[in-house]
């Protein structure tokens, strides 16, 4: 049985700014995304692990190196396979704008038949995250505990397939930055432990005021990761 913490990283000024990141260079931890990595590796400390895997994106290697201080002979390895979805054409635009494109309700709804201009299909993206975790439960053993730095939709990815969910109902699954979620790799099959666990309060969980049906469409599950801004 392999254990595999999958780990978002911390939040960014483009998370909090509405922005669809991508693979766009130089996209940082923000003051709140380092505190929220920090308070994580602290909470994981105890726990001994066969290794550090990331996304070679900045914001992801900044989380890992935090989760890797203090771990004799832990090192962080980088697969492009974690990395960010390709969203193409799509990249660094604000989300307020591309809600008003007509993919933008394909990749709500049908997922699966989504393919950003210019970049990559969600099913691309899906296939080549769960290979990686499928090669690297191989390389660490069948008794190894291991950490995936990665981001928001391609997590959601992982979990839809370990919970035998079609790719369209993934964006039922909320990821939010630094937040943690493991599942357990058996040789039948996967076991889902915890999904979107920030160790915070549980203030975020009242529900929210009744906002207008055009707002709360427009907010619906963006790209990206979880609900979209600090969530």
């Amino acid at each position: 049985m392999t254990t595999v913490f999958l780990v978002r990283h911390g939040l960014t000024d483009a998370n909090s700014g509405g922005v669809l990141a991508g693979w766009t260079p130089g996209i940082h931890l923000a003051d709140k995304g380092r505190k929220q990595t920090a308070a994580l590796a602290q909470r994981l400390s105890t726990i001994p692990v066969s290794g550090i895997v990331s996304s070679p994106l900045e914001r992801c290697q900044e989380t890992a190196a935090a989760l890797a201080e203090g771990r004799d002979g832990v090192s962080v390895e980088t697969d492009d396979r974690l990395g960010e979805c390709r969203y193409g054409d799509w990249q660094g635009q604000q989300l307020k704008t591309l809600v008003k494109d007509p993919l933008w309700k394909v990749v709500q709804a049908h997922p699966s038949a989504a393919r950003f201009p210019a970049g990559e299909s969600m099913q691309e993206m899906q296939f080549r995250a769960v290979e990686a975790i499928r090669a690297h439960n191989a390389a660490f053993g069948g008794e190894a505990t291991w950490i995936a730095v990665s981001h928001g939709d391609v997590i959601k990815s992982i979990l839809a397939d370990a919970l035998g969910m079609h790719l369209d109902a993934f964006q039922r699954i909320q990821v939010d930055p630094g937040s943690l979620s493991v599942v357990r790799y058996t040789e039948l099959r996967p076991f889902v432990v915890r999904i979107n666990d920030r160790g915070d309060p549980v203030d975020d969980l009242v529900p929210a005021k009744k906002r207008s049906r055009r707002k709360k469409a427009d907010s619906d599950a963006a790209v990206g990761g979880g609900a979209g801004g600090e969530a």
